[in-house]
């Protein structure tokens, strides 16, 4: 496949930036870069734009170097809270990925972050509080705190209900015990009268 050099008027992602030099394929570039103008071909005279698009490239990645560490600071004073459904045990339906954290940013605090800079070793599956490292730019790191929670009611009201029925039961017992033993009284005392008329007679 033919190749041909071209420098970079944009910054493209898995290629390069602004003033970079590259080869890529002449299909790629006669159809694709040249009509979107995200190239210009390698000639004497785009060679004179290069200093230019230097400077296009210096102002963009230190606007870029600044807007994250505004934003590094200010993620670092925010707690994200992600609410999710959990089983009796307090095991999550699921798990917690970057992909979530970033939509909650988004919902929470309209915080639009590309979740390839939320760095995670590995899913969340459990309820508590985290610190996530952010990578938000080559120069600039991060944290923010997580806090997983659990949407599902704690059933302990419940428990405690069920405890309080075999108090009741007990009692029942002993009433019904007391019964006969006042039934016995009267024959006892009946007894007497009888054992005692017997005697004088």
């Amino acid at each position: 496949m033919a190749k041909t050099e071209v420098i970079l008027t944009h910054s493209i992602v898995g290629l390069g930036g602004e003033s970079d030099q590259v080869r890529v394929a002449a299909g790629y570039a006669r159809n694709y870069l040249f009509p979107q103008r995200l190239a210009i071909p390698v000639s004497q005279a785009n060679k004179r734009h290069l200093e230019a698009l230097k400077q296009k490239r210096a102002e963009r990645e230190a606007h870029e170097f600044n807007h994250m560490t505004d934003l590094a600071k200010a993620l670092q004073k925010l707690v994200c809270v992600i609410k999710v459904k959990t089983g009796d045990d307090g095991k999550l339906f699921g798990s917690v990925t970057s992909g979530t954290i970033a939509d909650e940013l988004k919902h929470q605090f309209d915080i639009a972050l590309d979740k390839k800079k939320i760095h995670l070793e590995s899913a969340i599956r459990t309820l508590g509080e985290y610190e996530v490292e952010l990578n938000l730019h080559a120069e600039v790191k991060g944290t923010l705190k997580v806090r997983v929670e659990s949407t599902t009611p704690i059933a302990a009201p419940a428990e405690a209900g069920v405890e309080e029925k075999p108090r009741t039961e007990k009692r029942g017992k002993r009433i019904e015990a007391e019964a006969p033993a006042a039934e016995a009284k009267p024959k006892a005392e009946k007894k007497a009268k009888v054992e005692k008329k017997a005697k004088a007679e």
